[in-house]
This record gives structure tokens, sequence and C-alpha cells, in this order.
């Protein structure tokens, strides 16, 4: 797998549990009405025949759980509750994601459950390492230059430079559509939504059935959302608050941004950024002159090979073991200028808020709002990319877009 690939994959991981219990239990919920005495959450705490559970709202509910309490275990994603089978409360744990109906007729002043509806932690995680494969093989990713809502058909375009390439989606009637909730990235937020909502320059993932290139695919399942490319310098920090304010280079407007774990935070070396620059502005060191960033292949990157994990920590990040395969020979970035440019940002080295300092210039994609938006991905050491902003905009915007589906499968 690639470190492209790792990356979209890696950014649905958590957000993939809760979306396959909601669908698991979609249908009991139906099947219980429109009362409000229920709760879908995660087991955070067994005590005694207490269970605390906290939903993803983060609302934290404690239940007693008599012995008539009726429980039962369900396959992620089943929605046939005939299919569930019974269990004890002392199969249940911590992690398990569980549908809480309450008793309408326990003792005033108490909450006890008359059903619960589990589903295991083990089974979540297998099946989302089934998912995330699935994403993987067949899913494709990139912003939208084009929506025909009649044929059902959206256009993309993924990737910069030499990667860049044209992708037709075909949506039919059986195709699940979903698009971000306002101010989220999150996967499980995620709400239906009609082909009409999506617009050009929208950021797109799909899986499908998808041709042997990767340039078409009809799909089974399409994540849209709409995103903001800001750049500029910050004008100040607020740790403990996890936000930042800049003053927008585009809109002359001042910012705030909120930076949630979930954040892809990272800073280009010098010399990486000035080789991203040159080949996003289609100089002569887009090609064998880009040597010349890198020259003699035995700095801290000329070494770097491709692959590598998500956050860049293994597989030749900066000082891996592959370093020293490089010398004289200017490595896999420096010597060819061949290599992805989504894949050099993968391998930048993680930052986190407090490596940020007042004055440094950033670049970020975010949520969409006016003056107040949530970082999805930020890079900072990026002055020499602000030469060439739209490049440098399709840039980010396709790297991001790891976060636009079950941690999204590679292209």
């Amino acid at each position: 797998m690639t470190s492209k690939m790792q990356v979209r994959v890696s950014r649905f991981r958590a957000a993939l549990c809760g979306a396959l219990l909601v669908a698991a239990c979609l249908c009991l919920e139906n099947a219980w009405g429109q009362a409000a005495s229920r709760f879908l959450g995660t087991v955070t705490a067994i005590n005694g025949t207490t269970l605390t559970v906290k939903t993803d709202a983060g609302e934290v509910h404690q239940v007693e759980v008599p012995a008539e309490a009726v429980l039962k275990q369900i396959a992620p994603g089943e929605k046939d509750l005939s299919k569930a089978g019974a269990i004890q409360f002392g199969d249940l744990a911590t992690g398990d994601r569980v549908l809480v109906k309450l008793d309408p007729n326990a003792p005033a002043g108490t909450s006890q459950a008359a059903q619960i509806i589990a589903v295991k932690a083990a089974d979540l995680a297998q099946k989302q390492q089934k998912d995330r494969e699935d994403w993987q093989r067949n899913g494709v990713g990139g912003l939208v230059k084009s929506v025909d809502p009649v044929s059902g058909v959206i256009v993309l375009t993924s990737g910069v430079g030499a990667t860049a390439k044209t992708i037709t989606i075909q949506t039919t009637k059986t195709t699940i559509l979903k698009r971000y909730a306002p101010a989220s990235v999150r996967f499980d937020q995620a709400q239906p939504g009609p082909i009409e909502a999506i617009h050009p320059s929208d950021q797109v993932r799909a899986r499908g059935e998808k041709n042997a290139d990767g340039t078409a695919i009809t799909a089974t399942e399409v994540v849209s959302g709409s995103f903001l490319n800001l750049s500029g310098s910050i004008a100040s920090l607020d740790t403990t608050g996890s936000t930042l304010t800049m003053k927008d280079l585009a809109t002359k407007k001042q910012v705030t941004v909120h930076i949630t774990p979930d954040a892809q935070m990272r800073r280009l070396p010098d010399q990486m950024a000035q080789m991203l620059a040159v080949r996003l502005k289609g100089g002569a060191g887009a090609g064998a002159g880009g040597r010349g960033a890198y020259g003699g292949g035995s700095g801290q990157w000329s070494g770097s090979a491709p692959g590598g994990s998500p956050s860049g920590a293994s597989g030749g990040g900066p000082g891996g073991a592959q370093g020293g395969a490089a010398q004289g020979g200017g490595g896999q970035w420096a010597g060819r200028g061949s290599g992805d440019p989504q894949q050099m940002l993968s391998r930048a080295p993680s930052i986190q808020l407090a490596d940020l300092k007042k004055g440094d210039a950033v670049m970020l994609v975010a949520t969409d709002g006016a003056t107040d938006v949530t970082a999805i991905t930020l890079l900072a050491g990026v002055e020499p990319l602000l030469e060439a902003p739209a490049a440098s905009q399709n840039l980010l915007n396709n790297w991001s877009m790891g976060s636009g589906a079950p941690d999204a499968g590679a292209q």
C-alpha cells in the first residue's frame, strides 16, 4: 500500500465504528418508535450491574441493568433484529457500542434498561478493517469538476502534476449519497443528501465498481462536502483552547481556526517546500533539475522511500532506515523529481498546535464558515508554496480528502 493510500485510510478509522452501529440500529429505532427513552453510545465503564455509556454527542448515562432486561447482540451493519442473538450481562465490555431502551416503569428517579442491543467492539474492528480494504480497492476521490443531476454523473479531478487525472462517477437510484454535516469532518455524522447538493469544487469520495485505470466508477456510495482553502500568517495562538487566529490572504478577513484531534498537521522542511513550489509552478526543477534542492542525497529527506505509515513515523520518514540507500544519488525526491507531491506531504513531519508560533505562514483546508472554521489539514513551512497559490490549493484539497470517506480508500 502506498503512503497516499495509507493516509487516506487512516483518518476514518474512528468514524467507521459509529457509522457501522448507526446503520445496524436504524431499524431498531424504528421498531421502538420515536420515544425519547433510548440512547446510543459506547460503553465506557461497568460497575456491578451498572453501565456507563457515552453518546456520540458527549452525554454520559449511567443505567442499571436488572436481571429481567433483554440483552441481545447484533452484527455490525445488520438491520434485521430477528438475527440478533441473546447474550448475558457478563458478555458486555467497555468499548462495545450499545443501543439502550429505558424501562418506562422503573421507580422514579432511577434509570433502568428494559432492552440493550449491542455490537461488540471486536466485531466492529473486524468489519471496519474489511470496509477500509474495500475503500482501498474500490474507492476514488478528488475535487468536483461538474455535476449532472439528470444523468447522475459526477466528474472529479484528482491528483496534481503528473498524477492528475479526471474521474467519472456514475450514480444510480441505489447509490447511497451522503454529505458532511455543517462544521463537521466526521464521516459518522454525514447525513443523506441528494446529488443536487453537490457543487463544483466540493470534495467527493466514492466507492463501487471501477474500471482498470480508475478513471470511471459506478458508485455504491458517495460522500461529499464543501470546504475552504485558507492561507496566511498566524496572528495569535491559544493552545489551551486549541485555536489559532489568522488573516486569510484571499479575503483579508480575520479567521478563528479550531484544531481538533482529527486535524492533520505537518510542517514542510525548507528544501521540500522549495522543491514542491518549483514543481507546482511547472519550472525546470520539476524534472531532473530538481536534484539541486536535495543535492548529494545525504540530507534528511533524500533517501525517503515511498510507502511509510500515515503519520510518516516509519518506512523511510525523517531519519528512516532507507536514508543511507540514496547516498550520492539524490534519493526518491531529490534526484528524479518524480515523487507524488501528495506522498511527499504525507511524509512531512507531524506537528502539534504547540509547535506553531505567531507569524508562521500556514495553508489549510477547513470546514466552511465565514470567520470561524475547523481545520481538516494544516500545513506549515509553506512560504515558497504561497508563490503558486492555485496549484497549492489543489495539492492540499486532494491530500486532505483522507477525511472524505471511511478514512477513505485509495484511488
